[in-house]
């Protein structure tokens, strides 16, 4: 419902002003001593962008980076979901929960006899927040996503699924990543968990 409150205050002070000087009140016509001055309306304050650190920056950029290897990543394993390679994934940075569900849907596009065409664009980025001072510092990225060039086919002759309503559109994640070690104890960036928040 929407909101005018300055609106029907104004309307409400006019009518009673308009009555007084027509009731013949004793206050009528007598210049008011003390001039009244409308009181300004606090100018709402705009949401402060957070000020990163260098090293909050650094970790913002190396994660960013991260994120777009791990999505070309997961394209090329649903290009060609029977060649599935769990190390590979790892070494690109997919770790946690998931890798779990990646390596799941690729299995799943086997046994449907499905593969994808198409990569998914990293449409937006903004960064949610950064957390350097814990065990395994963290990165929260919200990414736009956009998989309208992605297109399901029958591996048995090349066709297109047939996409129910809503396919191909944008998709809004929080994608979580952590700095922890990787193969050869070496630390880099692991995108842990990309979870959908709707339409973006």
């Amino acid at each position: 419902m929407p909101r005018r409150p300055l609106l029907t205050a104004a309307a409400t002070l006019s009518t009673l002003t308009l009555l007084t000087a027509c009731t013949g009140s004793p206050e009528a016509g007598r210049p008011n001593p003390t001039p009244t001055t409308p009181t300004p309306t606090p100018t709402p304050a705009s949401p402060s962008t957070p000020t990163w650190t260098p090293e909050e920056l650094a970790a913002i950029t190396a994660a960013k980076a991260r994120y777009a290897i791990t999505t070309a990543a997961i394209d090329r394993t649903f290009m060609n979901p029977s060649a599935l390679d769990r190390p590979t994934l790892e070494k690109a940075g997919l770790s946690g929960e998931w890798i779990i569900t990646i390596v799941d849907q690729a299995r799943t596009l086997v046994s449907n006899g499905l593969y994808m065409t198409g990569k998914v664009q990293i449409a937006k980025t903004s960064v949610v927040s950064v957390k350097l001072k814990q065990a395994q510092p963290e990165v929260i990225l919200l990414n736009c996503l956009d998989s309208s060039k992605q297109v399901m086919r029958f591996k048995s002759n090349g066709k297109e699924v047939p996409s129910g309503p809503g396919a191909g559109k944008r998709r809004q994640v929080s994608s979580e990543l952590r700095f922890a070690p990787g193969q050869g104890n070496q630390k880099l960036w692991f995108l842990i968990s990309d979870k959908d928040k709707g339409p973006c």
